[in-house]
């Protein structure tokens, strides 16, 4: 159970997350209306968590489209939508690849095709352990996440910021509200394709898993809201959190640097077996198309991080509401 939560929050915490600018654009921006919409998205999230793996669990469900051929829509309806599922988790796979070798390149100056190719190879040979390997990889990374994220939060006094939050300014009602919402369905997007590879492994424990994932997920988000909470100067800013632990110090920015990295990789991972596992029926093909998303990803890299993620983010929040309504078409 505790990897299958582990590849939960490895799959939600991409590399948007953990750089700050995401929790800054949907929370952030909103002051202390930020702070209801990170329990109104994590509950969502939760939600949405809960009734993928019960229902998964219910028709024995191994991939996305196992989930939605059970629902009752059109087939047509429903073979375009996985489809387009499916582009954008390929879409997604390839910006956080793009992600990966922009970091290394701006932060340490290595060459971008280096770091591309290298990240690709670990990635093949992940891809090839299936979800075993997945959760194998997200169990040694996402603690040690966790972990820093935590030492930088307190580092930061995120204790007197969450004492200072003015909580009588809330209000509710607002732009903060879809925008948690919007939070929540985009997620999904990602999220809701892993959640159907583990579902096996939370059999007779998906409450459990749920609430304890969601809890985590809220608390890290929670930390990294506070950590921003006093910067008003951080709004143009790709990389706030990157941008404040340099303030606290370069060890400090060495370190959150491991946070960025993991972040990356393990939605990587993710969203690039979602794919392969919703686009292939056998060994073989598995690993053929394997082996091409991981060339093409050579190219693609090639293309500026912030100009995918401004360009497929916005849709794909769009997509996983759509997503969502459907899961409540799946026969019970």
């Amino acid at each position: 159970m505790l990897k299958s939560i582990f590849v939960i929050i490895g799959t939600a915490i991409g590399a948007g997350f953990a750089s700050g600018k995401e929790v800054y654009t949907f929370f952030n921006l909103y002051q202390e209306n930020g702070f209801l919409g990170i329990i109104l998205s994590n509950l969502l999230i939760g939600i949405v968590i809960y009734v993928v793996l019960k229902k998964s669990n219910k028709i024995r469900a191994n991939t996305l489209n196992d989930l939605l051929k059970n629902t009752e829509l059109p087939k047509l309806l429903t073979n375009t939508l996985i489809s387009i599922i499916n582009i954008f988790l390929l879409i997604s796979f390839y910006i956080m690849v793009a992600g990966f070798s922009t970091y290394f390149k701006q932060e340490l100056n290595v060459p971008q095709i280096l770091t591309t190719v290298i990240v690709l190879i670990l990635c093949y040979i992940t891809f090839l352990k299936n979800i075993e390997g997945i959760a194998k990889i997200n169990s040694i990374i996402i603690p040690i996440l966790i972990l820093i994220i935590l030492i930088i939060g307190f580092k930061s006094n995120i204790l007197e910021n969450l004492g200072n939050l003015y909580l009588s300014k809330i209000e509710l009602k607002g732009d903060w509200i879809l925008k948690s919402i919007e939070y929540a369905s985009y997620n999904s997007i990602l999220l809701i394709p892993m959640l159907i590879s583990i579902s096996k492994y939370t059999i007779k424990k998906e409450k459990i898993t749920s609430i304890l994932a969601t809890v985590i997920l809220f608390i890290l988000t929670l930390i990294i809201y506070l950590i921003m909470y006093k910067f008003s100067n951080i709004a143009a800013i790709e990389m706030p959190l990157v941008y404040i632990a340099r303030k606290l110090g370069n060890i400090f920015k060495l370190i959150y640097g491991l946070v960025i990295i993991f972040a990356i990789y393990s939605t990587m991972i993710s969203s690039g077996y979602s794919f392969l596992k919703s686009c292939t029926n056998s060994e073989k093909t598995y690993k053929t198309l394997a082996i091409i998303i991981c060339i093409t990803a050579i190219f693609i890299s090639r293309f500026k991080f912030s100009e995918l993620v401004n360009l497929i983010y916005p849709i794909f929040g769009i997509l996983g509401l759509i997503q969502i309504i459907i899961l409540t078409k799946v026969r019970k």
